[in-house]
């Protein structure tokens, strides 16, 4: 079992990579945040959290909020329901891309990971208003994350709100062909940026990838939601979770990942029960954490996680 400084010494082991990537600057509230930053927690099978680095820092979850609400929709809808509005297949373009949207007979996203088809399971989550959606995203986030304290940054969410056209130009093309059945466009579209907002630590995202690795049940033995749907969310991570980078990264730690471009990533381990998280916001050219991703690979490699 890995201790805080063997992590801290992972850490800082790779620091200097950091200074290869750059912060997401098309979002101007996340260019101002700090490149150097660097943590790391690990939830193990009994529940005990190690952290290291920058673990207390708050930060944005950004596309890290998808597989929570998939598992939420899940919840709401049912398996059959769900993937009639997506496909479970990695899209092979850009995370923003509409080309397959146009392409596909069916218009239909490829996976619940991409921004088209994260917008479409926001579209799914019950609720009588966006404010009671997203309220439901939030807390259900909380009970999974076992941090009770997760908030929404409001200057994020407008910082979202004021740069997010091109997950617009997705949400109206899906709206026009038909498949997008939310009467209310914009509606869907607040809730998405609101949900990607989230302020979370690297601690809160280890205790969610260990909660799906465990088949969705918390460190208090609660069960929250189905194994089989932990498992529909896991698999996806595997296949889908790093975009185009997911084959290579699944290849390097053998682990699946789910990143967020505001520097977080999520590794839940089958068949372990644990859960690894890592935050680094000097992303690569995929927009994905540097120097987290490094870490991740010493992680595996260290504890012996790989799943091949």
């Amino acid at each position: 079992m890995l201790n805080s400084k063997q992590l801290s010494d992972i850490i800082d082991k790779f620091k200097c990579i950091a200074a290869q990537g750059k912060v997401a600057d098309y979002i101007p509230e996340l260019s101002a945040v700090n490149p150097s930053y660097l943590g790391a927690a690990v939830v193990n099978s009994d529940g005990s959290l190690v952290t290291a680095g920058d673990s207390t820092v708050y930060f944005a979850i950004e596309s890290i909020s998808k597989p929570v609400v998939l598992a939420l929709a899940l919840m709401d809808n049912g398996e059959q329901e769900v993937f009639r509005h997506m496909h479970k297949e990695p899209s092979g373009e850009a995370f923003n891309s509409i080309k397959k949207l146009e392409t596909q007979a069916d218009h239909l996203p490829c996976n619940p990971y991409i921004n088209a088809g994260a917008i479409m399971t926001t579209s799914l989550i019950k609720g009588n208003n966006p404010d009671e959606v997203f309220q439901r995203i939030i807390d259900f986030m909380k009970k999974i994350s076992e941090d009770n304290i997760l908030t929404l940054d409001t200057h994020t969410y407008l910082s979202e709100k004021s740069t997010g056209d091109t997950n617009r130009g997705l949400a109206y093309y899906m709206k026009g062909q038909g498949v997008l059945g939310h009467s209310v466009v914009e509606d869907v579209l607040d809730v998405y940026f609101r949900q990607c907002s989230i302020m979370v630590t690297v601690a809160s995202l280890a205790k969610i990838a260990r909660f799906f690795a465990s088949g969705g049940i918390l460190t208090n033995g609660e069960r929250v939601i189905p194994e089989r749907y932990a498992k529909i969310v896991t698999g996806l991570i595997a296949t889908c979770g790093m975009y185009n980078q997911s084959g290579e990264f699944l290849d390097d730690v053998g682990l699946p990942g789910k990143s967020g471009v505001g520097g977080g990533i999520i590794c839940p381990v089958p068949g372990k029960n644990m859960g690894l998280a890592v935050f680094g916001p000097a992303l690569d050219s995929e927009g994905n954490s540097i120097a987290g991703i490094e870490i991740l690979k010493e992680l595996s490699k260290t504890l012996k996680l790989n799943m091949f």
